[in-house]
């Protein structure tokens, strides 16, 4: 009993060793096709756990966020709009997702939630800050390996760019960010969170025309959906004040006499 555990564990069969546990186990053992069939299952759903954890490794997702924690009723935008990226289908398309909205106003916590369910799918994704991304590519060209991050990133279901134009980069690294977008179009989805309406990008890429030339790859086979102005966060950290407060005040409020 132990030597056949410990050959499928050898084996790297690790879902088959736990199953055959149980079955070696059980008081009545099942026939030979059910014993098969539950050891088959027992394994499939292990690597898919196993790969869904080492996609999120891969991902570098900076914390963890889902739609589960996301408050509907304190931002601009409805669970409508965002359910139809949850199936996936726009990574099949290789169509872009575009954030657009204030500080605070959740775009981060929805593109991770919706990296997350994209893994949860058997997809892959990378999760980029775009300041991070663009320090890369100009390390990656002053290494000589121009490449490298681009060849990773085209066999990706799904590149999430985050925080685009709150942090202004060196045009060298505008023309650089270009060239990846321009690699990845109609290849690999691009789902990019920005608080710049699009007339704004030129100030962040310095050039005009090659914002134009971004922008009309970044946009085509695009949706873009408006997160508002109005806080998240803040909003949420008004009411938690305020729960607080209440709690204080009813603390510290004299007995009645």
């Amino acid at each position: 009993m132990n030597a056949l555990i410990e050959q499928l564990a050898t084996l790297r069969l690790h879902g088959m060793a736990m199953c055959a546990q149980e079955l070696l186990a059980a008081r009545t053992p099942p026939n030979l096709i059910t014993a098969i069939k539950r050891l088959i299952e027992a394994e499939t759903l292990e690597r898919r756990v196993r790969s869904i954890d080492y996609q999120m490794r891969i991902a570098k997702f900076p914390h963890h966020k889902d739609f589960a924690t996301f408050d509907y009723s304190a931002a601009a935008i409805t669970q409508k709009q965002i359910e139809p990226f949850c199936t996936g289908q726009f990574t099949e398309d290789a169509h872009n997702l575009i954030l657009v909205g204030g500080t605070g106003t959740g775009k981060t916590h929805i593109a991770i939630a919706l990296g997350t369910t994209l893994i949860n799918q058997g997809k892959k994704v990378r999760f980029f800050n775009a300041v991070d991304l663009i320090n890369a590519l100009i390390k990656e060209q002053a290494d000589g390996t121009t490449g490298k991050i681009i060849r990773q990133l085209t066999i990706m279901d799904c590149v999430i760019i985050d925080e685009l134009g709150y942090i202004p980069f060196p045009k060298s690294g505008g023309a650089l960010l270009f060239h990846l977008v321009s690699k990845l179009y109609e290849k690999t989805s691009v789902a990019i969170t920005t608080n710049l309406e699009f007339g704004e990008w030129v100030s962040v890429f310095g050039d005009a025309k090659m914002t134009t030339a971004l922008l009309d790859r970044v946009t085509h086979h695009s949706a873009i959906i408006e997160t508002g102005n109005t806080s998240y966060r803040f909003a949420q950290s008004q009411e938690s004040f305020y729960r607080l407060t209440v709690i204080c005040r009813a603390a510290l409020k004299p007995p009645c006499r």
